[in-house]
């Protein structure tokens, strides 16, 4: 490859190719750059609003199958990214045909993104709670160049580093919280058996671990970062990196801390907003440091799948290719513009609608690998040249849009919209798996390169 395509790829983070040997990173160097994912407080407020809406009891169950069925997941898709080196937007051309990945793409900047309008409006909150002087447009905007400056690096070349240094700051932290919140308020005796008023469902497990299936955006970032990986390394990774200890780290931990500070600080309501004022005023400038820790690990991955994806989605539809620098910029701009318009209620809509079609892709995306069909028909070759693959696949876009547009119907439908999750992606599962027995060729691979 001549030294500008080179130069080109690197810039890219390999979005336009699989990452080469070359590119891959040691395996402590990738496990700390994903576990940056693991330390939003969103994952506190969801476990606590789980055991407020179900029981404690319920909460923990659900969360513990949700920790077993994320590792076991992302274990076979974790496997597959390093194997061949692809991106969710170059994986997705297989899927969906070239144009039609065109909206994958897409979904995940723009749910990249919306987690990235969270996570900076919290620090940007507290920030300005704790100054007592900055008004939010200021702290915002020192939050946004903060997150955009972090990931012109690159993921390769010192992200694992970042976070390597603040996870036990982290860990640490979040058990002083704990320490100290007993410390004021005393420790909750009953936090275990909590239940809501009326008495806990028996099915509350089960709405539990459907709700976690929402955020199954985290098997896309799984992907994207998984391409990183040595090969030699996919077993660390699948059972370390992208497996249970990272769930259990993810969710199990963060949603125990959660819910027994739910169950201690005195709020009103119950928001990522309202826990991180709560861990300011029992914490002073510690809870300060301890939000800006937490969100700035998860924060910093947010931007830069958006930044790579948006880069991917401009140059699918447009041609024009972006730098790093450039694309990072825009995704400030976007996101400072996001924050400051107070659009917050219409963001968690729209994400509620992209999670149906996160989930939907995960099923299509799992089919895809487990099946020996397309294997055995093209020899394992996984074409992505434009020119030799089609615009639209039908096997792939029949099962997602069908999936989809099943799983929006059920979220409508009160009675049954908790199960839309599960409903979705077992329509995307099988139907892909039963139109791949019967796809034709050309709706993988359009027409033959001349040998």
């Amino acid at each position: 490859m001549s030294d500008k395509h080179q130069s080109e790829a690197t810039d890219l983070d390999f979005s336009e190719r699989p990452v080469p040997p070359e590119g891959r990173m040691p395996k402590i160097n990738l496990m700390m750059a994903f576990w940056a994912v693991c330390s939003a407080i969103f994952y506190m407020v969801v476990a606590a609003a789980m055991a407020r809406s179900y029981g404690t009891t319920n909460a923990l169950i659900g969360i513990v199958l949700t920790v077993i069925a994320y590792g076991l997941v992302n274990g076979v898709i974790s496997r597959y990214s390093m194997k061949t080196g692809l991106t969710v937007a170059l994986f997705s051309k297989i899927l969906f045909g070239h144009f039609g990945a065109v909206v994958a793409t897409l979904i995940f900047f723009a749910t990249a993104l919306y987690y990235a309008v969270f996570e900076g409006y919290v620090m940007a909150l507290v920030l300005s709670e704790w100054s007592g002087s900055l008004s939010m447009a200021v702290a915002t905007a020192i939050v946004v160049i903060f997150g955009v400056v972090l990931i012109f690096g690159s993921v390769q070349h010192w992200l694992d580093k970042f976070n390597g240094v603040l996870l036990p700051v982290y860990v640490i932290g979040m058990l002083i919280a704990v320490g100290m919140a007993i410390a004021e308020f005393g420790y909750p005796s009953g936090w275990l058996t909590r239940v809501p008023e009326g008495g806990a469902s028996s099915w509350g497990w089960l709405h539990t671990f459907a709700y976690y299936m929402g955020v199954w955006v985290l098997m896309m970032f799984t992907f994207d970062y998984a391409r990183f990986g040595r090969n030699e390394d996919s077993g660390f990774h699948t059972r370390i990196t992208f497996g249970i200890p990272f769930y259990a780290m993810t969710f199990l931990f963060s949603g125990i801390v959660g819910i027994l500070l739910d169950s201690m600080i005195p709020t009103d309501g119950l928001s990522e907003a309202s826990i991180v004022l709560g861990l300011l005023e029992l914490m002073g400038f510690g809870g300060l440091l301890l939000v800006w820790v937490t969100q700035s690990r998860i924060n910093t991955a947010n931007f830069y799948l958006a930044t790579v994806n948006f880069e991917s989605f401009i140059r699918k539809v447009t041609g024009i290719h972006m730098s790093k620098v450039v694309s990072g910029c825009v995704i400030g701009v976007i996101a400072y513009v996001l924050m400051m318009a107070d659009v917050f209620s219409y963001i968690l809509q729209a994400l509620a609608y992209q999670g149906v079609f996160v989930v939907a892709w995960v099923g299509v995306a799992l089919a895809h690998i487990l099946s020996r069909t397309y294997e055995n028909r093209f020899n394992g070759h996984v074409e992505l040249d434009n020119d030799y693959i089609p615009a639209f696949n039908p096997c792939g876009l029949v099962a997602w849009c069908g999936a989809t547009f099943t799983g929006i119907v059920m979220m409508n439908i009160p009675s049954v919209s908790g199960f839309s999750a599960p409903a979705t992606f077992v329509f995307a599962y099988a139907v892909y798996e039963l139109g791949l027995r019967f796809a034709r060729e050309e709706w993988y691979v359009a027409r033959l390169k001349q040998q």
